[in-house]
């Protein structure tokens, strides 16, 4: 691997942190960012960011995971941040399979035993990251827990929308057009086009502001709106998904009750039948409650690292009377 740029001043990050880039089995460049705890034994948490996201804006939520005493790493995800672009149109938010996204797990899941990043390990998916992540569960991907913040396992869209899209998406991809931006969408960054208070992320502002500041001055950074071939290859992923067996692995989700990008119903019934699942809440929240006001983002957190702590206290007894 070698060094790649990281901007923690921008992202407001602990400044002890790398980036460095690496290559999933198909050759595309991914980037990975990671810092390292001064409490090696509590482990590192693996960040699986949503669609649009990139490492530097997590920065914030870095600095609290280190404060709770893990070492963490981010991802940029194919054709997100500065990893290989799949579009002509370098705004455009597409991925040829979603599938193509487990390669990118696999690089960084290399990546971690490269550095040596300490264990246990542990998963945070937020949004897309946590469909990625429940896909990389069920084929055998082993973390101590997981913890997953407004899971997409649905995507919300009034019934007659979600029923067209389904067709709409599917003859797009099948025409050699699902490059073409989903309708009502562009090439536009969400939080520079969208104001306050009209977003659906938080219901910080000072947050908001951060967000603008970044993609403002992390140009190479921004994605805009899905292509058709993304919405199509991910009505298909969570279609899959809801079929599947929850995974033995110790989960705890959370979403807001003011979501209108996922379907909290759907994860509640998720939730319902994982074995070692909790599913909870958070009152008056919107979708990023890693980025909500101070209360909310701080209550995450905690909830997070109290849950991480817990499994490796509860495995711990388990080997102890093997």
């Amino acid at each position: 691997m070698h060094q790649a740029p990281l901007f923690c001043d921008v992202a407001e990050a602990p400044d002890n942190g790398l980036a460095h880039w690496t290559h999933a089995d198909d050759g595309t460049r991914l980037r990975i960012g990671h810092w390292k705890s001064a409490a090696p034994e509590n482990g590192t948490i693996l960040v699986f960011p949503g669609r649009t996201e990139y490492i530097e804006k997590y920065g914030r939520t870095v600095t609290d995971i280190l404060k709770n005493g893990y070492s963490v790493l981010v991802i940029d995800w194919r054709g997100q941040g500065l990893a290989d672009r799949i579009t002509k149109d370098p705004m455009t938010g597409h991925v040829h399979r979603f599938t193509d996204y487990q390669r990118d797990v696999s690089a960084m899941i290399e990546a971690a035993a490269d550095l040596d990043l300490p264990k246990p390990w542990y998963m945070l998916g937020h949004s897309l990251g946590a469909c990625i992540g429940l896909r990389g569960l069920t084929e055998g991907l082993s973390v101590a827990a997981c913890a997953f913040t407004s899971p997409m396992w649905s995507i919300k869209l009034p019934a007659v929308k979600l029923a067209a899209a389904w067709p709409l998406s599917w003859a797009a991809q099948s025409l050699g057009q699902g490059h073409v931006y989903s309708p009502g969408t562009n090439g536009s960054s969400y939080v520079l086009s969208t104001p306050f208070e009209n977003n659906r992320l938080t219901n910080d502002p000072d947050m908001y502001q951060y967000f603008i500041r970044q993609a403002a001055t992390l140009t190479d950074h921004q994605i805009g709106g899905p292509s058709m071939g993304w919405l199509f290859q991910t009505l298909k992923e969570t279609s899959t998904l809801s079929r599947k067996p929850s995974p033995d692995v110790p989960c705890l989700a959370l979403c807001g009750t003011h979501d209108e990008i996922i379907e909290p119903t759907v994860v509640q019934q998720r939730m319902a039948r994982w074995p070692s699942g909790t599913f909870e809440q958070i009152q008056d929240a919107k979708h990023d409650l890693l980025s909500e006001v101070a209360a909310i983002r701080q209550k995450t957190v905690a909830k997070i690292s109290q849950h991480f702590r817990d499994s490796t206290a509860f495995n711990t007894s388990l080997e102890n009377c093997a």
